[in-house]
């Protein structure tokens, strides 16, 4: 028993392209209209399922036999209704992938049994699709195929399934097409463009388009080509899902739909004896060589301009009348800008991109577009600017205003705070007192040491007149520790008040709220710097501290007097770099050779270091591309 090799699913969107070269098959089928006539003469769904079947099969290169299975309105069942090639019954593995097919409601494809060997290349194959009318089974069409790829049978499943429209076209029509109306019906046009608006890609939309079309007209074929650029090409042709760009009967479709885009008009082929006289020499060439009775082609117009056309062939005992190509005409307005903007759509990136340039270079180049032609001169000429001039490159930095020399005022004992003289931002001379400690402790401890060392005088002269020699020795020392005592209290009590150090300002410090709190001996009490000797420290990013070096000179802006830069020299770069707002610094030190009076420490600005003269773009570029380098580097394997 055979296996199922794969199951196609009816698909919508566009079809896929064809596979190997069937330019010389096509040819031959589009040359011969017989199976084309027979096909749109049938009347009755006898005749059309035996012309539609012979018509597939062939389309489709490397068909052995068909079988198309339709259910009838008399029958409640369905019944083969034709056989190809004519005269023979089919195959069991026919019937078969025909059941599977019906009872899954999906396209199989099947390997045949007989072509199971393994010294066969390549094996043959039994394919069905099933036709489906409003969710139920209303037909099934197999097909067994030899000496095709089974990646190829995809193309052969997409042809029976673009193949199923047309046939349900029919079976949902009455079997004689009805007569053209008198004018044109807008529920005709507007069908037309529901069936091309439909399908989201542009091909299923071109295939739609043109065998709704055929089918309404009642015409053998109709064809649509667009002119991207020079001559026109034929993209989508009616009940057949593929097109064969190359073959000599597509050429010449599109070299009579050139003619209609050149004289921007809707030709006629024959043409009519009244009107005006258009050029119908490729129409006329189309009509020789591959039987086309009576010939339209119907100009597609987008934003004023042609780009495509429709070409509809009939018999010629059935000739374009007024109604249908005013009915032309009308649809060509209506799907010209639909179809367009799909092609456009449907185009891969590069392409559009290449296209959009393109356009963009021809208005430049071309006439008009004065605002256009502007901007772009202002954008060469800013781009010229940015990379032939150049300017100062100067390394910008956070800056602070500290004293040159910063003198700390610190407890000299534990004790007491007495009385606060100053507090920060005040300004001091040299020996100004700054700050006084409780000295009441000290005075009785000194009161008490002055008494000590009396006693101990006396005791000393009286063992002098005792002759001894031993307790003499004992008062002598305790003596000399009574005095070391006080020369030690006599220091501390000089010290309980502290004086300026030389003339300068008050930077921190303030005991003013805290008279009478308690210190301990080394706390900070006051920090005293000058006022006629600052550096400037520079905070400079570790990304540029490269390009600093000793003896680079720069402005300083402060905060409180942008307008008045001050100009320095770098004197002293720390190799050490500090952590700050997840950003690492270096520490670069400046002496100012100004010193306005308004200046003091603590003050902040913003510092630029003069490195040297460079290009602009480079300037405002590089800190971008050096970190794109970092970001690179870390993701490069």
């Amino acid at each position: 028993m055979s296996s199922v090799m794969g199951q196609y699913p009816p698909q919508d969107g566009q079809p896929s392209a064809a596979v190997g070269n069937r330019a010389s098959q096509d040819e031959r089928i589009y040359h011969d209209p017989g199976p084309w006539r027979r096909l749109s003469e049938a009347e009755d769904l006898q005749g059309f399922a035996v012309g539609w079947l012979d018509l597939q099969c062939r389309l489709i290169p490397g068909v052995v036999r068909g079988l198309l299975v339709l259910s009838e309105p008399e029958e409640e069942h369905l019944v083969p209704l034709a056989w190809w090639p004519g005269g023979e019954e089919g195959s069991p593995g026919l019937m078969a992938v025909a059941e599977l097919a019906m009872a899954e409601r999906r396209g199989v494809v099947r390997q045949h049994k007989s072509s199971r060997r393994q010294d066969q290349a390549l094996p043959a194959h039994d394919l069905a699709y099933p036709l489906l009318l409003d969710g139920q089974p209303a037909g099934m069409v197999a097909v067994e195929v030899t000496g095709r790829e089974p990646s190829s049978l995809r193309v052969v499943m997409r042809q029976l399934q673009w193949g199923m429209g047309w046939l349900e076209a029919r079976i949902r029509r009455p079997a004689q097409p009805p007569a053209m109306p008198a004018v044109p019906q807008p529920v005709a046009v507007l069908g037309l463009v529901a069936a091309c608006l439909e399908q989201e890609r542009f091909q299923a939309s071109a295939t739609a388009l043109v065998t709704e079309l055929a089918v309404l007209l009642g015409c053998e074929r109709v064809s649509l080509g667009f002119r991207p650029h020079r001559h026109s090409k034929v993209l989508a042709l009616s009940h057949s899902a593929q097109v064969g760009h190359k073959s000599n009967f597509m050429r010449t479709i599109g070299a009579a739909q050139d003619e209609a885009l050149d004289q921007g008009a809707l030709l006629v082929y024959p043409p009519p004896e009244e009107g005006p006289v258009y050029v119908t020499r490729a129409h006329g060439e189309l009509a020789r060589q591959f039987g086309s009775g009576a010939l339209c082609t119907v100009p597609l117009t987008h934003q004023g301009r042609c780009c495509g056309a429709l070409t509809l062939e009939r018999p010629g005992e059935k000739p374009f009348d007024c109604d249908t190509l005013r009915l032309c005409e009308t649809l060509a307005a209506l799907v010209g800008p639909i179809l367009e903007t799909k092609r456009r759509d449907d185009r891969w990136l590069v392409v559009k991109v290449g296209v959009a340039l393109r356009e963009t270079l021809a208005a430049l180049l071309g006439r008009g577009h004065l605002l256009l032609k502007s901007a772009s001169l202002v954008l060469v000429a800013l781009v010229a600017f940015l990379v032939l001039a150049e300017g100062p490159y100067r390394i910008a930095a956070d800056t602070v205003l500290e004293g040159a020399i910063q003198r700390s005022m610190v407890a000299p004992m534990d004790g007491y705070v007495l009385e606060a003289m100053v507090r920060a931002g005040d300004t001091v001379s040299a020996g100004q007192p700054l700050f006084r400690l409780d000295d009441r402790d000290l005075r009785l401890e000194r009161l008490k040491w002055v008494g000590q060392e009396a006693q101990y005088q006396r005791q000393y002269r009286d063992a002098l007149a005792a002759h001894d020699r031993a307790q003499v020795r004992i008062l002598k020392a305790q003596l000399e520790q009574a005095q070391a005592q006080l020369a030690l209290l006599d220091a501390q009590l000089d010290r309980v008040q502290a004086t300026a150090p030389f003339d300068g300002l008050v930077v921190s410090g303030d005991l003013s709220q805290s008279i009478g709190a308690p210190v301990a001996r080394g706390d900070v009490l006051f920090q005293v710097a000058p006022l006629d000797a600052y550096r400037v420290i520079l905070r400079v990013d570790e990304r540029d501290v490269e390009e600093v070096s000793i003896g680079q000179r720069g402005h300083l802006a402060l905060a409180g007097h942008p307008q008045t830069p001050l100009p320095f020299q770098v004197e002293r770069i720390t190799p050490v770099s500090t952590a700050e707002e997840g950003r690492n610094y270096f520490r670069v030190e400046a002496r100012l050779e100004e010193t306005p009076t308004f200046l003091r420490p603590g003050l902040e600005g913003v510092g630029k270091i003069e490195v040297d003269r460079r290009r602009l773009i480079w300037i405002w570029t590089h800190d971008l591309i050096d970190w794109l380098r970092l970001r690179l580097w870390s993701w490069w394997p």
